[in-house]
């Protein structure tokens, strides 16, 4: 195997698919809640918002509820 490999000469092709992994939404979420997962992606090395999606994607496979009951 070669030490040196010239990629400056190759075309780069985007992932046709990347539209379909991801949606892009717009979401309120309170200071504490982002500070929180900002201080946990940090720890662990990766964007926060990466760390929000793998969360809310556990949530979905494994059908967690929050158990909320609201007064009347």
């Amino acid at each position: 195997m070669r030490d040196h490999y010239d990629f400056g000469k190759m075309k780069g092709e985007k992932n046709p698919y990347a539209s379909r992994l991801k949606q892009s939404i717009t979401i309120r979420l309170d200071k504490g809640t982002v500070s929180y997962f900002k201080g946990l992606a940090a720890e662990v090395g990766m964007p926060y918002q990466n760390l929000i999606n793998l969360y809310l994607r556990d949530c979905a496979v494994h059908h967690k509820r929050l158990a909320m009951k609201w007064s009347a």
